[in-house]
């Protein structure tokens, strides 16, 4: 039995050495060399690149990532859990409002930040609307700033948020909430006191399953906030592109993933498992 399961997890092993480990290997490499004349990799090996991620840009840059991906979190905690509680207690209708969470997926996020792009923009569908009403006399500067990044991020990411507290809320006896009414408990009473803490589950993946992506994010920050708005994904994008610095991207890229491991940690580790 021991053989054939080493057997049957052999090609999936194979893969993830190959198109995990091997790729991961080379980056920490990378991490070690020094940046070519004319961009890429060269020697000497250095520990230059790693003592840069504590240069005070840097770190600034960091703390701006970590605050942004918070506020998105929490936008997204704040927005999914009522939406998640409604469909938990929809009756036969659930199953229709779960796939139109999920029907944004169905569209690459690169599309749907355009259509944003065209919404938010000076002559967008809101700008046009509010100055053919006369509720404004120019446009509004919607785009390119953090609230547009703000933003995109939330609409990105909430379905993160409500399907693990859907799938924590839809398991929940309805018998608590009614016990609780039936010994007085106000509707907020409930909710503070019975539904919150038995969703607490649902929550803390929501928000690691919101949080770590938001944190690395740049395709949306660099859409919806220009040249404007520099977060840490951004700034890994940049390096491995127009400044060519491969070594120091490679440092930026291991840093990022050792503090999302490190948070991945400390979620299991509260959670009393084990990441092995």
């Amino acid at each position: 039995m021991n053989r054939l399961r080493t057997l049957c997890l052999a090609p999936a092993a194979l893969l993830l050495l190959a198109l995990f480990a091997a790729p991961m290997a080379i980056l920490a490499v990378y991490t070690l060399l020094t940046r070519g004349v004319y961009g890429g990799v060269a020697q000497p090996f250095t520990f230059e690149n790693w003592l840069r991620l504590f240069d005070p840009l840097y770190l600034g840059i960091l703390a701006r990532s970590f605050s942004v991906a918070a506020a998105a979190t929490a936008l997204c905690l704040v927005l999914g859990f009522p939406l998640a509680l409604f469909i938990s207690r929809a009756g036969p209708r659930k199953h229709l409002y779960l796939a139109l969470v999920m029907l944004p997926f169905w569209t690459s996020l690169l599309v749907r930040t355009y259509a944003w792009m065209f919404l938010l923009r000076d002559t967008g569908l809101i700008n046009t609307s509010l100055l053919a009403l006369g509720l404004i006399r120019q446009p509004l500067p919607l785009l390119y700033n953090w609230w547009a990044v703000l933003l995109g991020l939330v609409y990105g990411y909430l379905p993160f948020m409500v399907l693990p507290l859907y799938s924590t809320l839809e398991r929940l006896d309805p018998a608590l909430s009614e016990a609780a009414a039936d010994l007085g408990a106000r509707p907020f009473e409930t909710l503070r006191r019975v539904v919150i803490p038995l969703a607490a589950p649902g929550m803390r993946a929501g928000v690691l399953l919101v949080f770590i992506p938001c944190l690395g994010a740049y395709l949306t920050p660099d859409l919806l906030g220009g040249g404007k708005t520099i977060l840490i994904g951004t700034l890994v994008q940049n390096q491995f592109t127009n400044a060519r610095d491969w070594p120091f991207g490679a440092a930026l890229s291991m840093g990022l993933m050792a503090i999302v491991l490190v948070l991945l940690w400390l979620q299991v580790r509260r959670q009393g498992q084990s990441l092995l």
